[in-house]
């Protein structure tokens, strides 16, 4: 019998929201204020996801990740990215057409997401405030990090649903190894940040090439 689906829990970047130049141009004003090379913006395809510490890990030359010098990376990178997280930023195509049909047919609607959670708060108010989420959450030291399913568990129990009655809509290996982790149904966006290959190895039960196929999830 077919899971009738009463949740969506969206993780951020390269799912709801385009957010990649801005995050590979704050890092690598970082890079550069610290002496270091750059790296191309197709690179922070694979550095982003994991947080901004793993993502200053991958961006910092190999011989420079001692604890100082990773701090120092994230502490200019998110100063930097104060002043450039809106300039390129916005919703993927298909994505307000995909909020409007879930709220149409009486889908509550969370996310979850690795990004600060100041940056979090304020990119979804200010970018997605068309709509209403009922609980949006980003990275807080009193929860683990994806792709630990504390925090998506949480989001379920204080919604007061089932788990087993969300999609989770991602982009990556860390969001399908949530969901699967958390017993959510794992939809992988081929629109964002990785490969279908990387969604499919990582317990993705279906591929979505656009937003308005997640709609289809979705009994009437």
């Amino acid at each position: 019998m077919k899971t009738k689906f009463e949740a969506i829990l969206f993780d951020l970047d390269g799912t709801l929201l385009d957010t990649l130049v801005d995050l590979a141009e704050s890092m690598n004003a970082a890079l550069a204020k610290m002496g270091f090379a750059v790296h191309p913006v197709d690179s922070y395809y694979y550095f982003v996801g994991d947080g901004i510490e793993n993502e200053a890990r991958r961006a910092l030359p190999k011989g420079h990740l001692d604890k100082k010098t990773v701090a120092e990376c994230i502490a200019i990178t998110e100063k930097e990215y104060h002043h450039r997280w809106a300039k390129n930023t916005v919703p993927y195509r298909g994505i307000p057409e995909l909020l409007l049909g879930l709220d149409e047919r009486g889908i509550r609607k969370a996310v979850l997401s690795n990004k600060p959670d100041k940056f979090t708060q304020v990119m979804v108010s200010k970018l997605l405030a068309k709509w209403r989420f009922e609980i949006v959450r980003g990275a807080m030291p009193s929860i683990p990090k994806k792709p630990d399913p504390t925090g998506a568990l949480q989001i379920a129990d204080e919604l007061g649903i089932d788990a087993g009655k969300f999609i989770y809509l991602g982009d990556t290996d860390t969001d399908m190894r949530t969901a699967n982790a958390a017993g959510m149904y794992a939809v992988g966006a081929l629109w964002g940040f990785r490969t279908a290959e990387e969604l499919k190895e990582n317990g993705a039960k279906v591929l979505v090439e656009r937003p308005g196929d997640v709609l289809k999830l979705f009994m009437d």
